[in-house]
C-alpha cells in the first residue's frame, strides 16, 4: 500500500479531501482531490531549462475520461478519448485564467498543469475539484507561484444563493450560475451564466464566494507549509540597464504620438513604424559600440558596451506602452482615442444584408465589426452533445469565428481554437435565455458570428449582432440583449479607473477584462479575467454599474435598427407543422424498420419528420401544401378510435360475413353482415358494394380490430 496523507475541509456541507501520496511521483507535484464521488488527479510539471519563447509558456490540460462517468463513448470505430470536448476546453480555460495571473510573466520555463478526472458522480462539480487540485499542487511544488487560490461554484436557486449546489439542483433552473475564484481577499476570475440576474444579487454572490475562497486558501496554505517543496530559483527574463536606458531614451519623445490615435489602423501603423525605428536605432548603437543615449536625446553616448538584445527590446517597448497608458488614464483620464472613461465608441449596424440567408445583421462598435448569420432548420438538426458530463441535445447553437484578416494578419484556417470556443460559449450563454421554447418555435437555431474587424470585445459585439440577426430572421425572442467589455487601470485598490468599451492598448495593457451581457432587466453572462493578482468586490460593483449604463445605451441603438422580431419568416425557411400524438402510437408512425415514416417523407418530398419521446411530431418541408397533407396522414395513422365514434370511409373489400371499410392511415374496420341494417341480410352486396362511401358507428375496439355498425345509425 502506498503511504497517503489526507486533509479534509467541509465545503457546502460536504467533505473536500486532498490526498498526497507517491502517485505520479515523477511530476514536480501531484494531488488527488475528492469531493463526493467526484475525484481528480492534478499534476504539475516544469521543464529544467528555459524555452526560446518570449512569453511565459504555461499550458493547462483538462482531461475528461469517459470511464469516470461509467461511459463508453466515441464513434463506432474509435472508442477512446480524442480531441477534448467543448466542456473540457472551457474547464481547462477556467483553471488557466485563475492561476495564470499569479505567475511572474518573466518566467520562460515550460510549465504544464494536467487535471485528469478519474471519477464523476454527476452531482459534484469537477471544475471545482480540478481548480483546488491545481492550486494545491502548484503551491506544494518547487514552481515559483504566488498562490494558493480558491474557487467555488455559486448559484441562485429558488430565491436562495448557494455555494457549490448539487448539479441536479442547477439542472432544474437557476437565476444565475457562476464560478468565482481568486487569491486571498480578491477575485481574479468569474464565469457566469444567468437570466436577468440583478446586479445587487451578483455583488452579494461575489462577496459570499470570496469569503468561501479565503477558507479554501487557508486550508491549502497549511498543507503547503507542511509538505511543500522549496521554490526553485529560476532566472527571469530581465533586460540589462543599458538596453533599458537605450529604449526609454529613444521612446521618451516619440511614444505618445504613436499610441494616441483615434483609429486602430493609424495607431497600429504608427506603433509598428516606431518599433522598427527603435530596432534600427539599437542595431546602429550596438554596431557603434556606444553607450545608451541619455533620456530624451535619442543619441548614443561616448562609451560603453554592445547592447543588441532585440527580445529584451521588444518586451521593453510593450512595457513602455503599458506605463504610458496607465499613467495618462490614472492621472488625466486620457484614453488613447480621446474618449471619456464611461464613453462607448460610435455604433453602427444594419440587418437583412443577404437575400438567401434566413437572418443577418452587422454590428459595428468603433473598429470592431461582427457579422451574424442565422439559420433555421427542423428539430432533427439539433446537435448531440456527448461528453463525460453531458448527454443531451442542443437546439440553439452559436458559433464564433475569428479569422486572421480581422486583425490585419495572415494565418491558417484549422477550426476553432480555445479562444474561439470560449468567446462563442460566452455569447451563447448571453443569448440562449432569450430563445423561445421548442413548443413555441419548433426550429433548431444556429447563429454564426464572423468577426470582420477586431479592436476590443468581439465577443460582446457577437452578442449584439446575434440578437439583431435573430430578430431579422423572425425568431420571437423574449427581449433583446447587448454586451460590453469593461477594463481597469489600477495603481492600487484606492487609485484606479474603470473603463467602458476597452480597445487596443487598453485591452492588451489593462489590468482587467470584464465582459458583461444582458437585457434591460438584468445580466445574462459575465466573463472576467485579470492581469493583476485580483480585484475587490467594490471594484466589481462599480464595474457592473458602469457596464449597465453602457448596455442600455447599446440596446437603445440596436432597437433603433430593428425594434422587434420580423412577423414573417424568410421564404427560404422550411415550413414546420407540429402536432401531438399518443406516445403509444409512435411505433405505428415509424413502422417496421422506419417504413411508414420514411414513406411519408419520400411521398411528400419532406425535409423530415421528427418525433419526440413525449409524442411531439414536427413535420417540415418547403411546400406548405405537402406538409399539411403529410400532417393529415399522420393524424390518420396515429388516430385513436373509440367506441361510439362515427366514422366515414370507402368499402375496400367484400367478405361473405361482412364488409371492410378503409378508415385512413392504413387502418380499416369491419361491418359484420348482421350490422349492415335492421332486419335480416342474406348477402352483403344487398346493402353495400365495393367502393361505396359509408358512415358507421364504432361498436368495438380490440387491439387493431375495429368493429363497425351501420345499423345503429338507422335508429
Amino acid at each position: 500500500m502506498l503511504q497517503r496523507k489526507q486533509y479534509t475541509i467541509e465545503v457546502a456541507g460536504r467533505p473536500l479531501t486532498l490526498e498526497i501520496s507517491p502517485i505520479a511521483e515523477q511530476a514536480n507535484a501531484a494531488v488527488i482531490v475528492k469531493y463526493g464521488e467526484t475525484i481528480a488527479l492534478v499534476t504539475v510539471v516544469m521543464s529544467d531549462r528555459d524555452s526560446s519563447a518570449n512569453y511565459m509558456p504555461l499550458k493547462v490540460d483538462y482531461e475528461e475520461k469517459f470511464y469516470a462517468a461509467g461511459k463508453i463513448l466515441g464513434s463506432r470505430f474509435v472508442r477512446r478519448e480524442t480531441r477534448p470536448s467543448e466542456d473540457a476546453i472551457l474547464a481547462g480555460r477556467l483553471v488557466d485564467r485563475t492561476i495564470r495571473p499569479l505567475f511572474d510573466s518573466r518566467m520562460r520555463r515550460d510549465l504544464q498543469v494536467v487535471v485528469t478526472i478519474l471519477s464523476y458522480d454527476e452531482e459534484n462539480d469537477p471544475e471545482f475539484v480540478g481548480l483546488i487540485g491545481a492550486s494545491t499542487a502548484l503551491g506544494m511544488s518547487d514552481v515559483p507561484w504566488n498562490g494558493p487560490v480558491g474557487g467555488v461554484r455559486i448559484a441562485k436557486i429558488g430565491g436562495e444563493i448557494k455555494i457549490n449546489p448539487m448539479l441536479s439542483e442547477v439542472a432544474k433552473g437557476v437565476e444565475f450560475d457562476a464560478f468565482v475564484s481568486g487569491s486571498r481577499g480578491k477575485i481574479n476570475m468569474v464565469e457566469l451564466g444567468g437570466s436577468d440576474a440583478k446586479e445587487s444579487d451578483l455583488v452579494h454572490a461575489f462577496t459570499l464566494a470570496q469569503k468561501e475562497n479565503d477558507k479554501l486558501i487557508e486550508f491549502q496554505a497549511k498543507i503547503i507549509k507542511e509538505l511543500g517543496k522549496k521554490k526553485a530559483e529560476i532566472a527571469l527574463s530581465e533586460a540589462s540597464e543599458e538596453i533599458k536606458a537605450a529604449v526609454n531614451g529613444f521612446l521618451a519623445s516619440r511614444l505618445e504620438e504613436a499610441v494616441y490615435q483615434p483609429k486602430k489602423v493609424d495607431q497600429k501603423s504608427k506603433i509598428a513604424v516606431l518599433k522598427d525605428e527603435l530596432m534600427a536605432h539599437l542595431k546602429e548603437l550596438s554596431a557603434e559600440g556606444g553607450s545608451p543615449p541619455s533620456p530624451g536625446s535619442g543619441r548614443a553616448g561616448a562609451s560603453g558596451g554592445k547592447i543588441l538584445d532585440l527580445k529584451a527590446a521588444d518586451f521593453l517597448f510593450e512595457e513602455a506602452i503599458d506605463e504610458l497608458v496607465h499613467k495618462n488614464i490614472l492621472e488625466k483620464e486620457k484614453r488613447p482615442d480621446g474618449r471619456k472613461p464611461d464613453q462607448v465608441r460610435g455604433l453602427n449596424g444594419e440587418v437583412g444584408l443577404f437575400e438567401r440567408t434566413h437572418g443577418s445583421a452587422l454590428f459595428v462598435r468603433g473598429n470592431t465589426q461582427a457579422l451574424a448569420i442565422t439559420t433555421l432548420a427542423p428539430p432533427g438538426a439539433e446537435q448531440l452533445i456527448e461528453s463525460m458530463e453531458t448527454n443531451a441535445k442542443r437546439r440553439f447553437l452559436l458559433h464564433y469565428n475569428f479569422p486572421p484578416y480581422s486583425v490585419g494578419e495572415t494565418g491558417s484556417f484549422r477550426g476553432p481554437g480555445r479562444r474561439d470556443i470560449g468567446h462563442g460559449n460566452l455569447a451563447r450563454k448571453a443569448v440562449e435565455p432569450l430563445v423561445p421554447k421548442k413548443d413555441e418555435f419548433p426550429y433548431t437555431i444556429r447563429v454564426v458570428s464572423e468577426i470582420l474587424s477586431s479592436n476590443g470585445s468581439s465577443s460582446m459585439a457577437t452578442v449584439c449582432s446575434s440578437v439583431m440577426s435573430l430578430m431579422d430572421a423572425g425568431v420571437p425572442i423574449k427581449k433583446p440583449a447587448a454586451g460590453i467589455a469593461m477594463g481597469l487601470m489600477m495603481e492600487d485598490e484606492k487609485n484606479y479607473k474603470v473603463l467602458t468599451d476597452i480597445q487596443g492598448p487598453e485591452d492588451h495593457h489593462g489590468d482587467m477584462d470584464f465582459k458583461a451581457a444582458g437585457t434591460r432587466d438584468g445580466v445574462n453572462a459575465i466573463q472576467m479575467d485579470v492581469k493583476v493578482d485580483g480585484v475587490t468586490v467594490e471594484i466589481l460593483e462599480k464595474t457592473l454599474a458602469q457596464a449597465k449604463k453602457a448596455r442600455l445605451e447599446i440596446l437603445d441603438f440596436m432597437q433603433g435598427v430593428i425594434k422587434e422580431p420580423k412577423a414573417q419568416l424568410s421564404k427560404y425557411v422550411p415550413t414546420i407543422r407540429q402536432l401531438k400524438i399518443n406516445p403509444d402510437k409512435i411505433g405505428a408512425l415509424i413502422g417496421p424498420g422506419g417504413k411508414v415514416i420514411n414513406g411519408l417523407i419520400d411521398h411528400y418530398e419532406l425535409a423530415g419528420i421528427d418525433v419526440d419521446e413525449d409524442g411531439g411530431v414536427f413535420v417540415s418541408g418547403n411546400d406548405l401544401a405537402k406538409v399539411e397533407a403529410a400532417v393529415k396522414d399522420i393524424v390518420s395513422i396515429t388516430r385513436e378510435f373509440k367506441v361510439g365514434e362515427i366514422i366515414e370511409g370507402n368499402v375496400i373489400k367484400i367478405l361473405e360475413f361482412g364488409a371492410i371499410v378503409d378508415l385512413g392511415g392504413g387502418k380499416d374496420g369491419m361491418i359484420h353482415v348482421s350490422e349492415l341494417k335492421n332486419g335480416y341480410v342474406k348477402k352483403v352486396e344487398d346493402v353495400v358494394h365495393l367502393g361505396d362511401f359509408v358512415r358507421a358507428k364504432i361498436v368495438r375496439v380490440e387491439d387493431d380490430r375495429i368493429g363497425l355498425s351501420m345499423k345503429q345509425l338507422q335508429g
